[in-house]
């Protein structure tokens, strides 16, 4: 399963908060906030509106916008209810608790209340040039070097394509802040985490996470 895993993914590397592909392009995973758009008065709504539209005609590069569902997990939060039933002295407060804690799961477990994640994937591809030398070409056509491909990115390269990434990336941070909406990128470790939790089943009984994407090219 995990060789499988790593077919699909196609990721050779998370290094610096940003995923080297196989192919040695890069990619920055920024987790965003919501807007509840419904809430906002009419003009809210078309400045949201024309400050989107301004955004998505701003861009030269593609982007991926995935929104991750889970189903809310409550256990932590009836646990907490729980211990404080237990060190409550007043009967009459412990019944209501109890109640409370009955009423919570009752109420989550029919109406499967779920949490949504919103992340945009930030891409950059460096230009095709023949190889990261003149004689790239030539290397890639007779296997030469191959051992050298598969360890990765040269330090030199990846700065230089994590600087031309992090271009992008501020400036669709700086393009969205406008509509309201706040993103940040994810580090490394945080990267890892997303994927672990995408693609392990998780505890017993545990949703496994839904996720909705759409390219913007």
């Amino acid at each position: 399963m995990a060789s499988s895993s790593q077919i699909v993914l196609q990721v050779e590397e998370i290094r610096d908060g940003a995923l080297v592909l196989k192919d040695h392009s890069l990619r920055a995973i920024l987790m965003a906030s919501s807007i509840n758009l419904a809430l906002k008065s009419a003009d809210e709504q078309t400045a949201i509106i024309l400050q989107f539209q301004n955004f998505l005609n701003s861009l030269e590069f593609p982007l991926q916008i995935f929104i991750q569902s889970r189903r809310l997990n409550i256990e932590p939060y009836l646990d907490t209810l729980k211990e404080q039933e237990k060190k409550e002295t007043n009967d009459l407060l412990k019944v209501q608790i109890a109640e409370y804690i009955e009423f919570i799961r009752t109420f989550v477990q029919a109406s499967s209340i779920m949490t949504k994640t919103f992340y945009v994937v930030v891409p950059y591809t460096p230009p095709i040039t023949g190889g990261e030398g003149k004689l790239g070409g030539l290397t890639k056509i007779f296997d030469i070097g191959k051992k050298k491909e598969s360890a990765g990115l040269s330090p030199e390269v990846f700065e230089e394509y994590k600087k031309q990434l992090w271009q992008r990336v501020d400036h669709v941070i700086q393009s969205i802040v406008r509509t309201g909406v706040r993103a940040v990128p994810l580090n490394t470790e945080e990267i890892i985490e997303l994927f672990y939790g995408l693609y392990n089943p998780g505890e017993p009984g545990e949703t496994r996470p839904q996720i909705e994407a759409q390219t913007i090219n």
